[in-house]
């Protein structure tokens, strides 16, 4: 059922002080966005400062950045004094100034997340569920939605800028795995929830792979700010991925890059298999129920899964050793700085999971290849959704990242 909402305005439409996105064109948004890139990165910068990595005049730069701050998206912070002259004052992003909604439909939860301007995350909420009906997922995200914005004020709603939404692409796929209803798993074949959504709200609607979502949230937020390319391992229901190469997410022609579920691998039984076989938590999944333990807690509960028992640690010795043999595909390919491993486990099951490819990995013949390092990703449990939550502001605000990751360093 749609749901009504009063921000303010009507369908479609968006707070017009900030409709600084693609419906604007020029030298006026590219230097704008520039801008806000450039204090994104930095945290904090003074006008002298984006003078200086822009190549912009300083009168150039105080105008944009008068305007910016009448727009509500810079602030200043307080002056520091240099050696000479005046006081440099610094500007950083106001989290005041734009909000988006997150959606991360999962095959076993889905999660709804508020996301500030500054990237704090303002509130979620999470739904696990057996496995999600077209049905279910617009109703949570309904009531959901209405949930999350509750504590917002008329303002603050009309700055939402737009719902991105990270879902596998093909739902139904890998039918046997999921162990979900033939009819649920059908149902998704022919609904299209981009346009759904777009129906229920007045804001735009994003959609991206689930998997490239949580690689965007590291490469946005995490520890892949630091690196110019990595390829990224996602442990969710189903092993998932990402490529960033010049610090920018590479999505491939049809959207696909990334897709290591399917990477073809070499079974325990000496027979090739694709990598999601085996290393998705659907495997771990069906070890624990295999032990006669509840698989739920997978789902209930991300701080610890003590109740794993040693279904947990089978699933992570054969698991760890084919992403091992996985990253080294991967590096020969690429060549990238490194691999970075997340995923919807906890930190300690993580922080072994990540050890355990290492030590798999001195067994695998890398012969020709360079060294690489296999590193812990940062976000976790919320990366798709944090992902998810950062299309619209990043589609409104801010330029692409190869042109700003020269100036940090």
């Amino acid at each position: 059922m749609a749901m009504e909402w009063s921000s303010g305005g009507t369908r479609g439409e968006t707070a017009p002080a900030l409709s600084r996105g693609t419906t604007q064109t020029g030298v006026r948004l590219y230097n704008e966005r520039l801008i806000l890139s450039l204090v994104r990165l930095h945290g904090q910068l003074p006008k002298a400062e984006m003078a200086r990595l822009t190549g912009l005049s300083a009168q150039t730069v105080s105008v944009i950045v008068r305007q910016l701050e009448a727009d509500g998206l810079l602030k200043r912070r307080t002056p520091r004094r240099g050696k000479v002259g005046q006081p440099l004052v610094p500007f950083e992003l106001d989290p005041e100034g734009a909000f988006s909604i997150g959606l991360k439909v999962g095959r076993r939860s889905g999660d709804l997340m508020l996301l500030d301007l500054a990237g704090h995350v303002r509130n979620t909420i999470h739904r696990p569920y057996a496995f999600p009906s077209p049905t279910e997922i617009i109703g949570f995200l309904s009531a959901g939605v209405e949930e999350l914005t509750r504590g917002l004020s008329d303002r603050q709603r009309e700055r939402i800028m737009g719902i991105g939404i990270a879902a596998p692409f093909e739902l139904w796929n890998w039918a046997e795995e999921a162990g979900a209803p033939h009819e649920v798993l059908m149902a998704w074949r022919d609904f299209d929830l981009q346009t759904e959504v777009t129906r229920l709200f007045p804001w735009p609607v994003h959609f991206c792979n689930d998997a490239s979502a949580a690689c965007a949230a590291e490469l946005l937020f995490g520890r892949g700010r630091d690196l110019s390319d990595f390829a990224y391992f996602y442990l969710g229901y189903f092993i998932g991925g990402g490529i960033v190469l010049n610090g920018n997410l590479y999505l491939g022609r049809r959207g696909n890059a990334g897709a290591f579920a399917s990477l073809p691998v070499t079974s325990a039984r000496g027979r090739s298999e694709q990598l999601v076989h085996a290393t998705s938590l659907a495997a771990l999944e069906r070890e624990i129920q295999h032990d006669g333990g509840d698989p739920e807690l997978l789902w209930q509960d991300l701080a610890g899964w003590a109740g794993a028992g040693p279904a947990l640690e089978r699933w992570m010795e054969r698991a760890a050793a084919e992403v091992a043999v996985a990253s080294a595909g991967v590096m020969a390919v690429l060549d990238c700085t490194a691999i970075l491993i997340d995923g919807a486990v906890p930190l300690p099951v993580r922080s072994r999971f990540v050890a355990a490819v290492q030590r798999a990995l001195e067994t695998v013949d890398r012969q020709g290849l360079a060294e690489f390092p296999v590193l812990e990703g940062t976000i976790g449990a919320d990366a798709r959704a944090l992902g998810a939550a950062s299309l619209p502001l990043f589609d409104n605000f801010i330029i692409n990242r190869n042109v700003l990751f020269k100036e940090k360093h």
